[in-house]
């Protein structure tokens, strides 16, 4: 029983460290100030977060709009559902009735096909094409006001090197193939990641909980990322740094999934598309590490132990790689030991 005070003092104290840690990330989330003084101080980053807010937020969302304000009504009045008032026979108008009801799905499925899902995909390339440019114009003015050292110094890294361009890096063949080795292995872990997230919100009772945690640090990732991109630091210390900060990161991502996890898929998408690079520019004007370790130090440097966030997703993914030839394997194996 003596040995149980000692305990319970030690897991208290991390889960404060943890709840700090969360309202710390969700701060700096919402601290969407930085994108109005970001973008008065570049106008290529004005004009990029303009054109995702045009783009998104008014063409997209607002043909949603239209749709919901304005065509639906209409069919349901060209083609109603039930039987109109004053009708003696029912039994003559349910011919009439399936063939509205026939004519309206067409109608929907054919307004879908030609407008919203080609504009969806038009939507979705042309914003990650734009995302990189808010997230490398955002960086430069960051740069200016002085270098965030995010993850490099706990890694004895250069702070520099976090704020550094493409430019800086190295430019040999090796390196360039590593690289996209990296990016590959990156987008292929977080694609199964994603998948592991739509799959938890079918878990009975806790599932939309799970979904909303793992959302959470999903978009924080994504957030983050473009960060850590341009400052070159390698995919083992970025996945690191972030199972090892868990609670920060799970706080950082929560306003981004409680602005879309209300909505329907198509509204979901058009609301996260513009406000995705606001949390991008707040991510890179966040310093993380600073933050992380000044919380840490108020507990007297308390750690709370990594969070296996991606396990799952990367043994999954080994496990597919594992069937390709060998080749394929020493190349993802020389890409994760790096």
């Amino acid at each position: 029983m003596e040995n149980i005070g000692p305990l319970i003092t030690r897991y208290r104290t991390k889960l404060k460290l943890a709840s700090l840690l969360w309202l710390e990330g969700f701060r700096q989330a919402c601290c969407l100030h930085r994108v109005a003084v970001y973008c008065l101080r570049s106008k290529q980053l004005m004009i990029r977060t303009g054109q995702c807010f045009l783009l998104n937020g008014f063409i997209f969302l607002g043909s949603i709009f239209i749709l919901r304000s304005v065509i639906l009504p209409t069919l349901e009045w060209l083609l109603p559902f039930g039987v109109p008032d004053g009708y003696q026979e029912p039994c003559v108008s349910e011919m009439p009735i399936r063939l509205y009801a026939f004519l309206r799905l067409g109608l929907l499925q054919l307004i879908y096909g030609l407008w919203f899902y080609p504009l969806y995909i038009f939507s979705f390339i042309l914003s990650t094409i734009w995302y990189n440019d808010i997230a490398k114009f955002g960086l430069t003015v960051t740069e200016k006001d002085g270098p965030t050292n995010l993850a490099s110094s706990s890694q004895n890294e250069p702070s520099s090197s976090q704020t550094a361009t493409p430019v800086d890096k190295p430019t040999d063949l090796g390196s360039v193939m590593i690289g996209i080795a990296e990016q590959g292995y990156s987008v292929l872990l977080l694609t199964f990641f994603f998948l592991e997230v739509y799959l938890t919100g079918f878990v009975p009772y806790i599932g939309k909980a799970l979904n909303f945690v793992l959302l959470s640090w999903m978009y924080a990732y994504y957030c983050f990322e473009y960060k850590w991109n341009f400052s070159g630091l390698s995919l083992d210390k970025r996945l690191d740094f972030f199972e090892s900060n868990w609670a920060f990161f799970a706080g950082f991502g929560s306003p981004c999934v409680l602005a879309i996890f209300f909505f329907s898929p198509l509204v979901s998408y058009g609301v996260m598309a513009v406000l995705f690079p606001m949390f991008v520019l707040t991510a890179a004007g966040s310093d993380a590490e600073s933050v992380v370790n000044a919380h840490k130090m108020k507990l007297r440097g308390e750690e709370f132990g990594k969070l296996p966030i991606f396990y799952a997703a990367d043994k999954l993914l080994m496990r597919i790689l594992s069937l390709l030839p060998v080749e394929s394997q020493e190349q993802t194996h020389d890409k994760k030991a790096l």
